[in-house]
This record gives structure tokens, C-alpha cells and sequence, in this order.
């Protein structure tokens, strides 16, 4: 089978040294439900795309359980279809606007408690941080921002910047591979299985936290490396050098 660019090059990066603890440098972070609490903004925008297209009976479980996704392929779930049918291309296109009027000048007061002060605070002990999303990259910078912690951030990869998104371990290789530290060194913290999912595929350590969008139980059917309650508490976690 043929490895995707970013396997490839992240492949060809000096491993971490054998024995002993593995240090972190690079922390890679989802962002809706992990660094900015939008999944109610995010479902309530769904439901009024699709309301505006006429499509009605998909719950906001149904959408909800779709975070994580990409925006095309949460639709064609949704809808039941490809992910090329012009109703689902429409559905993305009108998404992407109530995104860009709604969600986006939100963003400063829906970031979750501790997140300025955790990256301020990585920053200053030297680690690296990126962001692995499954936005599109624009709409991520977009977001990232407006909430104001934009800066902290040395890549941020969505998944139009990559061949497969998570659960694929592409976006993770394809940050460690550009900021030039290999996977073993690198932790991936995020809110669902796809990020848990994506570490394991990239051979990074994760850090499931528990206040976003699946359960502590989906969380740890899916074996995280650790499991944290708060943000802090995942800053405390990556610092601590376990």
C-alpha cells in the first residue's frame, strides 16, 4: 500500500531516544469540544442549514454524534448521501456562512476555562503546539483567532490539508513531519475517539478529556493514554513528563 506524504516524510524523522520516559515536545489539539466549547453552537447551525434547505427530522443527537467528522462527511451521514451530491455541497456551503456570522464572534467567550493560561503556560516550558482538526484549515484560523490564541499555535492542519483526516493518523505525521519532531514524541489531546483513534494510527500518546462531545466511557473503550477531567488538568498531565 502506498503511504500518504505526510507517513512518509514523518517516517524519515530521527526517532525518540530508547528507555527511559519519552519527552513530550510536541502537543498537537483538537478544537471544537477540546479548546473551544462550540458543539451546541455547531448543532444549532446545522439545524438551521438544514431548515433552510428544507430538510427537517434530523435530531440534534443525530448531529451532535457527527462532530468530529468533516463538514461534508457529517452531512452525507446525515442526509444519506454522497458526499458529492449537490444537496450536500449546498448544505456545506450555507453551513459555512452561519459559521462565519454566528459561531465565529463567539468565540473569545466560548473558550473553555483555563485554555489561554494551559497554552501560555506549555509555551513557556517550550513545548510546541498544533492544532489537528477536522475544519477546514480557514475555517480553524478563522476560529482560533477570534478567540484569541491563535498565536500560540507553531501549524495548524484541518482536514482539506491532508489525504485522509482523523481518524487517519495523516494530519498528526504531517505536523510532526513540517515542525520536525518525531511522533513518539509528540501527544495528541482531544475530546472523541477520532483524536484518540488518530494518535494510536500516528504512534503518539493521547489524552482523552472528558468535557466535550463523547463520554468518558467512549473515551476509554477507545484506550487514551490518560484521561483528564479539565483542561488544566491536561496541561498538568503533559507538563508532569509521566
Amino acid at each position: 500500500m502506498t503511504q500518504s506524504p505526510e507517513i512518509a516524510e514523518a517516517a524519515q524523522l530521527p526517532a525518540a531516544p530508547g528507555g527511559g520516559a519519552v519527552t513530550t515536545r510536541l502537543v498537537l489539539f483538537d478544537l471544537d469540544g477540546t479548546l473551544i466549547d462550540t458543539p451546541n453552537a455547531i448543532v444549532n447551525t446545522f439545524t438551521d442549514t438544514f431548515a433552510s434547505l428544507g430538510i427537517h427530522g434530523i435530531t440534534a443527537d443525530a448531529i451532535r454524534s457527527t462532530i468530529g467528522r468533516p463538514l461534508a462527511e457529517a452531512f452525507a451521514h446525515l442526509v444519506g448521501l454522497p458526499t458529492t451530491a449537490a444537496q450536500v455541497e449546498a448544505a456545506v456551503e450555507r453551513y459555512q456562512v452561519l459559521y462565519r456570522e454566528r459561531i465565529v464572534p463567539q468565540a473569545r467567550t466560548l473558550l473553555y476555562s483555563g485554555v489561554a493560561e494551559g497554552l501560555a503556560r506549555l509555551g513557556s516550558n517550550g513545548m510546541i503546539l498544533g492544532v489537528a482538526t477536522s475544519k477546514f484549515t480557514a475555517s480553524a484560523e478563522a476560529l482560533l483567532a477570534a478567540a484569541g490564541i491563535r498565536d500560540h499555535f507553531d501549524m495548524v492542519v484541518g482536514a482539506d490539508a491532508v489525504t485522509q483526516p482523523k481518524p487517519a493518523p495523516d494530519a498528526g505525521l504531517l505536523i510532526a513531519a513540517e515542525l520536525g519532531h518525531h511522533p513518539s514524541r509528540a501527544v495528541m489531546v482531544g475530546d472523541t475517539t477520532h483524536d484518540v483513534f488518530m494518535a494510536h494510527n500516528a504512534n503518539m500518546r493521547s489524552i482523552a478529556v472528558t468535557y466535550g462531545i463523547h463520554t468518558p466511557a467512549q473515551l476509554e473503550a477507545a484506550r487514551p493514554t490518560w484521561m483528564e477531567q479539565t483542561f488544566p488538568a491536561a496541561v498538568d498531565r503533559i507538563l508532569s513528563g509521566d
